[in-house]
């Protein structure tokens, strides 16, 4: 049976080929992904899902599309303080507000945004 073909490494600049399905040549591996150190420690499993249920119970439609006389129902729980700013995901923490997926994308760029220039 052949062998995959070779496909051009997808590093910007790199005129090598890749052979093993990595997208990458041989001198150009991919960086691995590592948690940072110093990243919160988030609420997950049934905890985390007890909390999206009551938030969707509470606020089932999203807050910034009905400021905006939108109704979209609201699917992601948002921090309104992003997490690299308090580092704390906790029940405590009640500053969650409820979004759609488009409001919630548009928030978590605007804030990478503000994060890269300050």
């Amino acid at each position: 049976m052949p062998g995959r073909p070779a496909s051009p490494c997808t590093h910007i600049g790199c005129k090598a080929l890749s052979r093993d399905g990595t997208g990458r040549c041989p001198d150009l591996p991919r960086e691995a992904w590592v948690k940072k150190a110093d990243a919160p420690k988030r609420i997950s499993g049934r905890k985390l899902q007890k909390l999206r249920a009551d938030l969707f119970r509470q606020s089932p439609l999203c807050v910034v599309c009905q400021a905006e006389g939108r109704i979209t129902a609201a699917t992601e729980r948002d921090h309104i303080v992003p997490l690299s700013q308090t580092q704390k995901d906790e029940a405590s923490n009640v500053g969650m507000q409820a979004l759609c997926h488009a409001c919630h994308e548009a928030k978590s760029k605007r804030e990478r945004r503000g994060k890269q220039t300050g």
